[in-house]
């Protein structure tokens, strides 16, 4: 199976028989949604697939919300203002429009903990509450065969845990499942394992014989270029405390997502931030990055200066690299990855204007260093999810900011892809004396540098 000229699959032979339960594993780029695709009957193919299913689901790894019918489209930051965050139908309108719906007894509204989440917004959901709300569409379809891609990718320990159990109930109601995943993330009810690697199986058969691939290319950087970029690069501002917030509340008509918090981030320092889903993670990163009008309602100190005493949104974004999970649906699918990558120069989501030589120049050596360089002219779409990733990664540290919010970074990426960029981050705070702020719910991706912990749960700070 090709795409844009490129091999995706190749010469892939697969059976798979009634009452197994697959899983397929491998490096970012390998093939896997690609194969999910193929099957779905998305993706043009050479050869034959012959299937007795006939109805096939997909929880796909990302989803695009949808505004209200006549209202204006989605833009980045809706998610935080409540004037338009209605603007988007809530869980029930979007389940409503699936037939069967109104016929599901309570008690699948509680197996899948959607209940609660009939009259809020979808935009507003947290990482777990969007899968489980996914997982109820696709299962209103009655699919024979539930295809799952890396479901497990941004949920919490307790988020993980409550998908094992829904898919382990689901393969012993008699759904046929295909679970893209890490090989660390295998339900009980997985019997057989694939493994891809350049689209061809390194591995395919019963779970018993799989065993994770254990080698790892070293993910050291390249000296020489780092010392490029570091003759290139330099930080100019001259601030004592990066973030500073004093009994700061965000509600939104009932719910409290910020209760009281306090915190201080001072210059250089690196900071993991934790907790469940819906805890208020996003929040409090947005009202740092000036994508949150509820900042200018409390006392929330930027770079030594207190919002809302005249600086401009741009002011506190020149000196932020920021990326997310949620960022990269806002941009353009027409863009190439070297014009993603050297938006990050101006702030925007997407490129508007003509780089010059150095920039141009800067952009490439960055690209270079994160192995992204064959990928300058691709568009987004056309690369894997980890891909997509490294190159929102990029787009983040080509200015090499004072201070880098980086939310869930590695969501998405290889082992070998996610080593690689904690040692880059650790080398580059350490460095350039960076402050840093490192969402995760992983602990193994945390860079070295990180030596400061705030946790949040239901909005407030805990121990």
């Amino acid at each position: 199976m090709k795409l844009g000229g490129s091999t995706l699959l190749d010469q892939l032979y697969w059976t798979v028989n009634p009452g197994e339960q697959w899983a397929i594993t491998g490096p970012s780029g390998s093939g896997k949604t690609v194969l999910a695709h193929t099957l779905l009957g998305t993706h043009f193919h050479t050869g034959s697939i012959s299937t007795a299913i006939r109805r096939i689901g997909i929880v796909e790894q990302q989803h695009r919300f949808r505004n209200r019918p006549g209202s204006t489209s989605l833009y980045y930051q809706q998610r935080f203002n409540s004037s338009d965050a209605d603007q988007t139908i809530t869980v029930g309108q979007e389940l409503r429009e699936y037939a069967g719906w109104e016929g599901q007894p309570d008690q699948w509204l509680d197996g899948l903990h959607i209940s609660p989440l009939l009259n809020k917004p979808l935009i507003q959901l947290s990482n777990g509450e969007n899968k489980r709300v996914q997982l109820g569409i696709a299962l209103l379809n009655k699919p024979e065969l539930l295809i799952l891609d890396n479901p497990f990718l941004g949920l919490d320990t307790e988020g993980r845990a409550t998908l094992h159990a829904i898919i382990n109930n689901l393969a012993a109601r008699g759904m046929q499942i295909l679970l893209i995943t890490s090989p660390n993330e295998l339900p009980a009810s997985i019997t057989h394992v694939g493994r891809l690697a350049g689209g061809r199986w390194t591995f395919s058969g019963p779970r018993a014989d799989f065993h994770p691939d254990d080698s790892k290319e070293d993910a050291r950087l390249d000296p020489v270029q780092l010392q490029e970029l570091r003759a290139q690069l330099e930080q100019t501002a001259d601030f004592g405390i990066a973030v500073k917030m004093v009994n700061t509340t965000i509600k939104y008509g009932k719910a409290t997502i910020l209760d009281n918090i306090n915190w201080e981030v001072r210059k250089g320092e690196c900071w993991n931030v934790s907790g469940p889903n819906g805890a208020g993670k996003s929040t409090i990163l947005s009202l740092i990055t000036a994508d949150n009008p509820r900042a200018y309602a409390n006392e929330i100190w930027l770079f030594d200066r207190r919002r809302g005493t005249g600086e401009s949104i741009w002011d506190i974004k020149r000196k932020i690299g920021f990326v997310s999970p949620e960022l990269h649906l806002y941009f353009d699918s027409s863009a190439s990855c070297m014009e993603v990558i050297a938006s990050g120069l101006f702030d925007t989501i997407g490129l508007f204007r003509p780089l010059s030589d150095e920039q141009e120049t800067l952009t490439l050596r960055w690209m270079q260093l994160l192995s992204l360089k064959d990928l300058r002219h691709k568009r987004l779409p056309q690369l894997s999810t980890g891909q997509q990733r490294m190159v929102l990664l990029a787009r983040a540290l080509i200015k090499n900011p004072p201070m880098l919010i980086l939310d869930e970074p590695c969501r998405g990426l290889d082992e070998e892809q996610t080593a690689h960029f904690r040692q880059l981050i650790d080398t580059l705070c350490r460095a350039f004396t960076t402050t840093l702020i490192y969402v995760s719910h992983y602990t193994q991706e945390l860079p070295g540098c990180v030596d400061h912990f705030l946790r949040l749960d239901k909005g407030r700070i805990v121990e």
